[in-house]
């Protein structure tokens, strides 16, 4: 609920052991295949159904946004300028 909630994006599951790491086994096969223009959404059509898990909180992204655009100002400055971020 709270990636929900951060991102006000739904979240979706698939019912299999790992699902989070078999996303990111479907994003390096993507990477291998790319270059012979393979999409994404090719690579992971044989993928399990996903279901949805939770929706965003109403209300949720008045408190995330303020917050979600200082992480990102903070993220930025330590790419940019990383020995005056500490």
């Amino acid at each position: 609920q709270v990636l929900s909630d951060v991102f006000n994006a739904p979240v979706f599951t698939i019912d299999t052991a790992n699902s989070a790491c078999l996303g990111s086994v479907y994003r390096a096969i993507h990477g291998l295949v790319a270059e012979r223009n393979v999409s994404l959404a090719d690579v992971v059509k044989l993928a399990p159904e996903p279901r949805l898990a939770v929706t965003p909180t109403p209300g949720a992204e008045e408190l995330y946004r303020p917050l979600l655009k200082r992480y990102a100002e903070l993220e930025q400055k330590v790419i940019y300028n990383p020995a005056s971020s500490c």
